[in-house]
């Protein structure tokens, strides 16, 4: 038990992630979680580079000075993922970032790249989360594969207007001051944590079993195994953590144990004997009588993609249920394959944890291009976890954020098929409708004041809570199918 987890401890990187950018043919084919995992008694390093940006000269003298801040070309310890953050969550980037990577172990650098300025994905105002001081405002993250060379430049956006005078009409150019605090962060988001270690040297860590609430898919389990208080108290807080996230799934893996790397995938019948399992004391008289709900699709869990626990907070926060569901796009870019899926969500776990200063990752779930479902907050998959991920609209949602950019480029069928999956689950244990309506209390936003009652699609996109382009055109368009499709899964 004691060298589960060993690689929390550790927080930078002194390694190089061999990832290569090129991806394959997109196709709907599970991600074995032995594929996302090293070998046994592998290290789990990984880590954050932050350093702080500088003025830069003007390139052009003729026009206005623009503020511009950045880094010239340099030399820097392996990374994988990319992003900038600044001091004052509440202050909105207005201008361009951009940067420029150097693939690891080559001369090779990359054209410039744009990273997303308005990452609304966010804890709602008030909350603990959002006043811990810890949050920082943040681009959003970009996936370049594994580099060792960087050059970073955020320029200020210019804001030109025409002007009457005594000689005639001029144009006068000005920009705003840019946040303070600028800092470039660098995500080495290290390998999957290794195969922890029996008590006796063994490889491969003691299960607990426990018995599910009526799990008429598997057969009957052993009670749990009590172990001494003093024997608990003992175990590093990483432990305690990674036992407490996998123990939170039970109910579905059967073992609260650090073993579990995927929930698997249920038929309708299955998936409605477990419902009245989990929530006989919470289903409504309709439910009881034609649970409408989708086969529970199958889940890599949080060891399953290698999340380090001993990263976040400990303690888990629920809100009431789930009454709608926000999707979301990471925005850091289509640049990786469906066997790199796991190191992008430890990157954006970290980056959103160590650089943005949150408790954990802020999506519930995250969806690959290859239609691959994952845990994202900690928490329990079938339970109504907080999330941050729709400023103003966390409480009695969930977040699913699917990796890549789609604003231009379109989201394959596995994509969309997937959302549908897990919504026709998700939401059918709250007893909620994927083509219904419902309505929300705004916590605060640009887009509803706070304590406004919002009636929003129950599958819903994130600009449909908040003023930004999340997620993008090409992903937001096919929820209108996705809401059929998860319907009609539920027996609707």
């Amino acid at each position: 038990m004691r060298g589960l987890l060993a690689s929390s401890i550790g927080v930078t990187c002194a390694a190089a992630l061999a990832l290569p950018l090129t991806s394959p043919a997109v196709a709907a084919r599970p991600v074995s979680p032995a594929a996302v995992r090293p070998a046994a008694g592998a290290e789990a390093l990984g880590g954050t580079q932050s350093l702080p940006l500088a003025p830069l000269a003007a390139r052009d003298r003729t026009l206005a000075p623009v503020a511009e801040q950045g880094l010239p070309r340099r030399d820097v310890r392996h990374f994988s993922l990319v992003g900038v953050i600044w001091d004052d969550p509440d202050t909105v980037l207005h201008g361009r970032v951009q940067v420029r990577t150097r693939a690891a172990g080559t001369d090779t650098w990359s054209l410039w790249q744009d990273l997303e300025t308005h990452n609304d994905d966010a804890a709602d105002p008030g909350t603990a989360e959002r006043t811990s001081g810890r949050v920082h405002g943040a681009t959003a993250p970009l996936w370049v594969g594994d580099s060792d060379g960087v050059e970073v430049r955020v320029r200020a956006e210019a804001d030109r207007r025409t002007e009457d005078t005594a000689r005639g009409s001029r144009t006068a150019t000005t920009t705003g001051p840019l946040p303070t605090g600028l800092r470039l962060e660098l995500v080495d988001p290290g390998e999957s944590a290794p195969e922890p270690a029996r008590q006796d040297g063994a490889a491969g860590a003691p299960q607990r079993a426990v018995a599910p609430r009526s799990a008429p898919h598997s057969a009957p389990r052993p009670a749990p195994t009590e172990e001494p208080a003093e024997e608990l108290a003992e175990e590093p807080a990483e432990i305690r953590a990674a036992l407490d996230a996998s123990a939170a799934n039970a109910d579905l893996t059967g073992l609260d144990g650090p073993d579990a790397t995927e929930i698997p995938a249920l038929d309708r019948q299955q998936t409605e004997q477990e419902m009245f399992a989990l929530r006989a004391g919470e289903l409504t008289g309709q439910q009881q009588v034609k649970p409408y709900i989708g086969p529970r699709p199958r889940i890599v869990t949080r060891h399953g993609w290698g999340a380090d626990e001993g990263l976040r907070e400990g303690k888990f926060v629920y809100t009431k249920k789930v009454k709608a569901a926000f999707v979301h796009h990471t925005a850091s870019g289509n640049g990786y394959s469906c066997t790199q899926s796991a190191s992008l969500i430890r990157g954006i776990y970290r980056y959103h944890v160590k650089s943005m200063g949150w408790r954990d990752i802020g999506y519930n779930f995250l969806v690959d291009k290859c239609g691959n479902i994952y845990e994202g907050r900690a928490g329990g998959v079938a339970k109504p976890v907080l999330g941050a991920h729709t400023l103003g609209f966390n409480s009695n949602s969930m977040g699913i954020a699917v990796l890549g950019s789609y604003g231009s480029k379109k989201p394959p069928a596995a994509v969309t098929n997937a959302i549908a999956r897990l919504a026709a689950w998700k939401l059918g244990l709250h007893g909620a409708n994927p083509k219904g309506k419902t309505y929300l209390k705004s916590g605060g936003g640009n887009r509803y004041p706070k304590g406004k009652k919002v009636r929003l699609n129950v599958i819903s996109g994130h600009r449909d809570g908040f003023a930004t382009e999340c997620p993008g055109w090409q992903l937001y368009r096919k929820l209108g199918s996705t809401r059929t499709t998860a319907a009609r899964l539920q027996g609707r």
